[in-house]
């Protein structure tokens, strides 16, 4: 994570200022600052860092502007991978995200307060990981459904698609429940398998597990 360029974009100076100091104390590179969604993307589009940080709302309107942002700067900088932080749950943005690609996380601004947990979370996307905040995770899954598509998956694969969606990687889930890797592997690929997503690369294999799982349970 050392010298990773990172852009923060927030309209709460405070809170902006902040976050950059953090960052850059735990070795990141924090090459700009934004306080809207239009100087968010004139400072990517000068000099495209490798992570955006952004708040989903913000001026003018304050609802969806930096979601918005996010969707150009994906559209026109794919590698680029983003955090997007909000200060509520909100369901539909984060399936819309997860929709748009590898590199993209979800996160209650209230979940940063632990920079180490926080610094993790940033080294997961930036690596290519889909992370959705926990929250949101377990909203979710307090929701029912009459007819639920996942169904078919076992009590043991729900946990491990639950820590799909949190972008834990195969060895993170193992150490979490407690079995080894190859047992997540055989899991992950039973998932897979009975959702019937056996048609692209297994990185986006995943993450369409994911959106199917957190539609199916909103």
């Amino acid at each position: 994570m050392d010298g990773l360029q990172v852009v923060v974009a927030d309209d709460d100076l405070l809170l902006r200022e902040g976050l950059a100091s953090l960052l850059s104390q735990s070795g990141l590179d924090v090459v700009g600052q934004a306080g809207d969604a239009d100087e968010l993307l004139a400072l990517v589009r000068k000099a495209p860092p490798q992570l955006a940080i952004i708040d989903i709302r913000m001026p003018p309107s304050h609802s969806a502007e930096g979601l918005d942002a996010a969707k150009v700067i994906r559209q026109e900088f794919p590698d680029v991978a983003m955090l997007l932080l909000s200060a509520h749950v909100e369901v539909d943005h984060a399936l819309e995200l997860l929709d748009s690609g590898k590199g993209i996380g979800y996160l209650l601004k209230s979940r940063v307060t632990d920079i180490a947990d926080f610094v993790d979370t940033l080294s997961r996307v930036a690596n290519g990981a889909s992370v959705i905040d926990p929250a949101l995770v377990h909203e979710l899954i307090a929701a029912k459904r009459r007819d639920d598509p996942l169904a078919v998956l076992s009590s043991r694969e729900r946990d491990v698609l639950t820590l799909m969606a949190e972008g834990l990687s195969n060895s993170g889930i193992a150490k979490r429940l407690w079995i080894t890797e190859g047992t997540v592997e055989k899991h992950v690929r039973s998932i897979l398998n009975k959702l019937d997503l056996n048609e692209t690369s297994e990185d986006h294999r995943r993450v369409r597990a994911v959106i199917l799982y957190l539609d199916a349970m909103s």
